[in-house]
């Protein structure tokens, strides 16, 4: 049971590129805990830990409570985060990553899980193209302020 959580959280951290010192250093828990969690050493995560490992793997934190349960994951969860205010090369807000959270709570856009130019889930925001038709998750501004600003005479 508590292998599949290990093996998890080390399937993720090594497809995000980062050592376990700067995955524990990002989610603010000690590297000996983060040891212990990839060695399924560990029957629980308090909440501290889940939501710095959550965050710091931007993946939702009930990703990590499936896996200390050892059940699968559902298909409907994904990574989500708001295409204005999101910053590329930057984690996703730890709320955006909550599984109620629909819309933006800085500007109160709604989340985006997917591609908006081919649909396709996005499964990680280490880039900011989509892998599969490589189009920018975020949006830009240009165009709204080009709406909203009034023509001059």
């Amino acid at each position: 049971m508590f292998g599949y959580q290990s093996l998890y959280v080390k399937r993720i951290r090594t497809s995000l590129g980062i050592s376990q010192t700067e995955l524990a250093l990002i989610a603010g828990i000690h590297l000996q805990s983060l040891g212990k969690i990839e060695r399924a050493m560990t029957t629980k995560l308090n909440s501290k830990s889940q939501r710095g490992l959550a965050y710091a793997l931007q993946i939702p934190s009930e990703y990590l409570d499936a896996a200390v349960r050892g059940t699968p994951i559902g298909a409907s969860d994904s990574l989500k985060f708001c295409p204005h205010c999101w910053q590329p090369g930057t984690p996703p807000e730890e709320i955006w990553l909550l599984v109620r959270s629909q819309c933006c709570f800085l500007c109160g856009t709604r989340l985006r899980n997917s591609c908006a130019n081919c649909n396709e889930p996005i499964t990680s925001l280490k880039f900011r193209f989509c892998p599969y038709c490589g189009k920018t998750y975020k949006e830009s501004n240009d165009s709204e302020s080009q709406t909203k600003s009034p023509k001059k005479n």
